[in-house]
């Protein structure tokens, strides 16, 4: 795919979107799904307390690492659940959204929900905008070749390799959420933020006290840099498939709302354990279509929006996850190629 083009909107008045959103309406696929959320949620508290219970029962010994890698997928599915709570796809007002979001959120997994819902909400509002998607900054990694051209420090340092670093350093996101939610606590704009804080720091206190209580300082190392480590490659994973290596908008490029949410985005195809695996955002167009939609239903979804886009002339890309990440990584050794030639600004 190629990773920076420039989009123009076909049509500006918005109706391509609006003859959708009335097919997705008569068809019922915003309605809640208070059942499928109930045993979902049922299932992800069962498997996070069956890895703590684990946990604690084999002990001080070398194969708690293997627990570890439970709790990093159980951490995992926690985070996919906050996902769809901020969405709102599970309650539809904003009050019980808030709430269980930061339980789930901060409590449970020690990631910041308010600082995590604001990034996401401008994610969704401009999908791989090189200026307007959180997303697409220029942090550890550059997105386009501009990016790279200007890059400085870490970014310009790795951004040389990233292709081959990206995994590797996908490991580190889980630290980086946690780094990332207590930073959001100075910023006086950030809403709840002593509910916020109480809940985060809650988590970090409760988690090291039962490493320490249950292992020795060695071990409880290890199984940090095991759970965290995993916790964070396993998310990364989820959502690398989802717009990278797509096209990359700058400046004026803003197509339309279905355009520009379509274009931008890929969907990754399976079956069943895929959906589980990636949390129904495998989906992705479709979820960045309707983002409230309940996400057992984005697989029905997604043939009305497939066939509403071949109407449309607008293409619609859905792919193997295994074809995903290689697009991926392509679209980030192209991105440091000015890094490899030294032609980046000195």
């Amino acid at each position: 795919m190629i990773a920076e083009t420039t989009l123009r909107p076909a049509r500006s008045t918005g109706s391509d979107f609006a003859q959708l959103s009335k097919k997705i309406a008569d068809s019922g696929l915003m309605g809640r799904r208070p059942g499928y959320y109930t045993v979902r949620i049922s299932a992800v508290i069962t498997l996070y307390a069956g890895g703590w219970a684990a946990f604690v029962l084999v002990g001080a010994q070398w194969w708690t690492l293997a627990v570890a890698g439970v709790l990093a997928v159980a951490f995992g599915q926690v985070a996919l659940v906050t996902h769809d709570i901020a969405h709102r796809q599970v309650f539809r007002l904003r009050r019980p959204s808030e709430m269980s979001g930061r339980i789930a959120g901060n409590a449970g997994i020690g990631m910041g929900f308010g600082w995590w819902q604001d990034k996401h909400t401008r994610h969704h509002a401009n999908p791989n905008h090189e200026q307007l998607d959180p997303d697409v900054v220029p942090d550890l990694l550059v997105w386009t070749q501009n990016q790279a051209g200007a890059a400085r420090g870490l970014p310009r340092l790795i951004g040389r390799s990233q292709a081959y670093l990206f995994f590797p350093l996908l490991t580190l996101e889980g630290f980086y959420l946690h780094v990332a939610g207590v930073r959001a606590l100075t910023n006086r704009s950030l809403k709840r933020r002593i509910t916020e804080g109480t809940l985060l720091f809650g988590h970090f206190a409760v988690y090291l006290t039962a490493l320490l209580l249950v292992l020795p300082p060695g071990m409880a190392l290890a199984f940090v840099a095991v759970h965290q480590g995993l916790f964070g490659l396993y998310l990364g994973s989820i959502f690398a498939p989802n717009h990278k290596g797509m096209p990359i908008l700058t400046g004026e490029d803003r197509p339309d709302f279905l355009r520009r949410q379509v274009l931008t985005s890929r969907n990754v195809h399976g079956g069943w354990f895929t959906d589980i695996a990636l949390g129904g955002l495998n989906y992705q167009i479709e979820h960045h279509l309707f983002p409230s939609m309940p996400s057992p239903n984005l697989r029905k979804a997604q043939v009305v929006v497939r066939r509403h886009c071949e109407e449309l002339g607008v293409a619609y890309l859905e792919t193997s996850l295994a074809a995903s990440y290689r697009q991926a990584l392509r679209s980030l050794h192209r991105a440091g190629a000015p890094l490899r030639r030294g032609t980046a600004l000195s």
